[in-house]
């Protein structure tokens, strides 16, 4: 008999991927284009919705083609996506009408401030579980359709369509203007703020709060499912998944049970606790959305904390400081101390996210003195990381009711062993990397291969996750007491840094 494979498209903020797996959950083949990023005004970041497409129409045939594979030999095609990135378009031609606002995008910051003064605000949350920002799509949305003449009356008469990524490639997966599928799963449609987390459904109160026509609105599914048949680029091969990309990774770590959690330290870092089949309102700045459903399964919830900036500060650390010549480096120039040397930065560069959701912070470095070496800003790079983490974690035990065991981590910065070890310290528990490194990927591919039978239950997915490193506290905690109160001093120092007049992201 053929053997068979699952592919995962993973259309993430930098670029897209096609990876094909076997039934181990082995990577069999990689393939992967970048898109540019557009920067048209301060706080603006674009991407050509179009472009994208395309690209997914050039790495899936690559992708097959360096495993020496046909498409009859693919079971299902699974989606993940970066989330919250927002794409309206021409139902008629499929032309978007803009370029897509990602989800750094924070040009909705006069959006968010009428609606917070709006009648019914103070119940927003309670509803789809997430604070009224800048950075979900349902202000994203508001805004297009305030700014592009005409658009509003058009999705009135169901004229044009809104959706994330994942939405816009099953529509053209599935044959777009000719009888493209309008969907969404749950995973994506609960970080809109116009999902009811409860029903898993538009609400209709969101829908009237943020101005959204509901013609325009796709139609909400399980994140593991058969949802139709692509048409062009797979044709033949079902679409058996989608979820958000943070969502997927926590489906691909195998966190399937209340107290599980992970972190992927990418550009940014989210870090998701499953909390079973009820929702767990936060009072500590964290957000609560779906983590994923199977089927007519009941949907499990998550806790997330999102940091903005993580790798990202590695990057500006290279890139525009120049202290070092490629990310690795940092590893080695850090590990040229022993400490930070009372260092501190707090990469508040374009406001903090969970647990404080300050949109006026700004970074700083505190604690300079002339014994400070590159060293020293190199190691407090890193902390900086491990100690956002921590404030993430905390918040999450305080809301769960539950303590965190040990934290499963995927992500590009795991391979910084320093920066790992100090996570473990800072959180005093164990940290843990599995074997398979693309669990954002991994964890599409396994929600659509159970959606088609490929694989038969949860249990013979976790039979797939090894570890790979595991790293175990060190760290004295009299010295992590008083480096957390000296992170806390740090972080309020970047409050209040920005008023309203002075930001350049308005004018």
């Amino acid at each position: 008999m053929t053997e068979r494979f699952v592919v995962a498209i993973d259309q993430g903020t930098t670029s897209t991927r096609c990876i094909v797996f076997d039934r181990r959950g082995n990577l069999v083949s990689v393939a992967q284009r970048e898109h540019r990023q557009h920067f048209p005004r301060p706080g603006w970041v674009e991407h050509d919705a179009m472009e994208i497409w395309r690209n997914v129409g050039k790495v899936v045939p690559r992708a097959l083609n360096q495993a020496g594979l046909s498409i009859d030999q693919i079971a299902a095609i699974g989606i993940a996506n970066q989330r919250e990135t927002t794409v309206v378009w021409d139902r008629r031609t499929g032309v978007p009408v803009a370029p897509a606002l990602i989800w750094q995008d924070t040009r909705t910051d006069l959006v968010v401030e009428a609606l917070s003064r709006a009648s019914g605000a103070e119940h927003i949350q309670e509803l789809c579980g997430l604070p009224l920002t800048t950075y979900f799509s349902g202000p994203k949305l508001r805004w297009l359709l305030d700014h592009i003449p005409g658009l509003a009356e058009r999705a009135e008469r169901g004229e044009v369509l809104f959706g994330t990524m994942e939405s816009w490639l099953i529509w053209n997966l599935t044959g777009g203007p000719d009888g493209g599928l309008h969907l969404t799963d749950v995973t994506n449609a609960s970080r809109t703020m116009l999902m009811d987390l409860r029903t898993l459904d538009w609400h209709p109160r969101l829908l009237s709060f943020f101005g959204v026509p509901a013609a325009m609105l796709p139609q909400i599914r399980s994140s593991s499912e058969v949802y139709g048949t692509a048409t062009v680029v797979l044709p033949g091969v079902r679409i058996a998944a989608a979820l958000g990309d943070q969502q997927a990774a926590l489906f691909g770590q195998t966190c399937f049970d209340p107290g599980d959690a992970k972190c992927t330290y990418g550009t940014g870092s989210f870090l998701l606790l499953n909390t079973g089949t009820e929702p767990v309102p936060s009072r500590h700045g964290l957000l609560t959305t779906v983590g994923y459903r199977i089927g007519d399964e009941p949907a499990l919830y998550a806790l997330e904390g999102s940091i903005a900036i993580t790798g990202s500060l590695v990057q500006w650390f290279r890139d525009r400081l120049e202290l070092i010549s490629t990310a690795p480096e940092i590893e080695t120039l850090a590990r040229t101390v022993d400490d930070n040397g009372g260092c501190y930065i707090v990469p508040a560069f374009s406001g903090l996210f969970a647990p404080h959701w300050r949109s006026e912070a700004r970074g700083t470095i505190v604690g300079l003195t002339s014994y400070i070496t590159k060293g020293h800003l190199a190691r407090a790079v890193l902390e900086a990381t491990g100690w956002q983490t921590r404030e993430v974690v905390d918040a999450m035990n305080a809301d769960s009711g539950l303590e965190l065991t040990a934290l499963r981590v995927d992500g590009g910065m795991t391979a910084n062993n320093l920066l790992m070890q100090f996570v473990a310290d800072v959180l005093a528990v164990p940290v843990v990397r599995p074997m398979a490194a693309e669990t954002v990927s991994l964890g599409a591919a396994y929600a659509a291969g159970l959606a088609v039978e490929y694989w038969p239950d949860l249990e013979g997915l976790r039979s797939n996750w090894h570890p790979a490193a595991r790293w175990v506290p060190e760290m004295d905690a009299a010295v992590r007491t008083r480096e957390r109160e000296n992170w806390r001093r740090a972080v309020e120092r970047t409050f209040d840094w920005i008023r309203p007049e002075e930001d350049p992201a308005r004018r």
